[in-house]
């Protein structure tokens, strides 16, 4: 238990169940210092590719860890068709398949430039809409754009429309036509999942996994094979060690063999949170978690007007 002696808050993974640190009275015992919180929360990027992200969260419990994990879910808004004006139809798809289909291709549109809508009824413009139009056999990339007042002198077709050009929405046999309208608003994925500017977001606690005991040879070989690729190696003295903890799944197989059960001891950093987010592509994945930090801070000031107001 060195690592709980040094500070991290662990909590063990035994073959049937959890097992917290004896001296570790978790979340039911601490008492919330804004001060302590400051200096603990660290923010670590650890990659970051075109559009997936992942960092580490540091110092924060699950339920604040969660938050984060929520509003780039649901509440930080993106552009998306809403309404689809259907004048004529005559492939095998049906109306309401196809608005389905078409709600569901992501766009360039940056949300942070459109207002929401005010009324679902108001005629669309340039603030609050992107219009695009299509009459002939159809894939994502052939929806053309169609400027709403003077949205042509502030954006280009590429900034706006679909983020990949090669989705094939229907496949047309001779003689059939498509001839619709397609107007995108801004919206957020706690109303509808098109709304979500996210592919996913997930999050999992740092794994912490130690040795006990010496494990050489084909026992060495076998512990290996327990553990997910990169988190067991074996030295030159054919001596198994843990070279990285991080890229453990926690699957616990070690406990199917009897005599390397007590060798090890797994566990998992209570308050430090491995986040992955992966972005559609209209915002990059870092920019989603700065817009889940402005929701917040948003709903922690309606919050406090609120207590004030009474």
């Amino acid at each position: 238990m060195a690592s709980a002696q040094q500070g991290k808050p662990l909590v063990y993974l035994e073959e049937y169940k959890l097992k917290q640190d004896a001296n570790d009275y978790g979340l039911a015992d601490e008492l919330w210092d804004f001060e302590r919180f400051k200096q603990q929360l660290q923010i670590v990027v650890v990659r970051y590719e075109e559009n997936e992200l992942e960092f580490d969260m540091i110092g924060v419990n699950p339920a604040i860890a969660n938050v984060f994990r929520r509003l780039m879910l649901s509440e930080v808004p993106s552009m998306a068709i809403e309404k689809v004006h259907i004048y004529n139809n005559t492939s095998i798809i049906q109306d309401e398949v196809l608005a389905h289909r078409l709600g569901l291709i992501p766009l360039r549109a940056d949300p942070r430039m459109f207002e929401y809508k005010a009324n679902e009824t108001d005629p669309p413009t340039a603030q609050d809409s992107l219009e695009f139009e299509r009459n002939h056999s159809i894939y994502s990339g052939q929806i053309k754009w169609v400027p709403i007042g003077n949205q042509a002198t502030i954006y280009t077709e590429a900034a706006v429309g679909p983020i990949d050009d090669d989705i094939l929405i229907s496949k047309m046999r001779p003689g059939h036509e498509f001839d619709i309208k397609l107007f995108a608003v801004k919206g957020i994925g706690k109303d509808h999942a098109k709304f979500s500017p996210v592919a996913t977001v997930s999050y999992r606690m740092l794994p912490d996994i130690q040795l006990t005991q010496p494990v050489i040879g084909n026992d060495a070989r076998l512990l290996q094979k327990c553990f997910s690729p990169g988190v067991i190696e074996i030295d030159k003295s054919d001596q198994a060690y843990v070279k990285d903890a991080r890229y453990d799944s926690c699957s616990r197989n070690v406990y199917r063999y009897p005599h390397l059960a007590d060798a090890v001891k797994m566990a998992r950093v209570r308050n430090h949170f491995i986040f992955t987010v992966e972005s559609l592509g209209a915002l990059k994945p870092d920019v989603i978690f700065l817009e889940s930090v402005k929701v917040l801070k948003k709903k922690c000031r309606m919050f406090l007007d609120e207590i004030k107001g009474h």
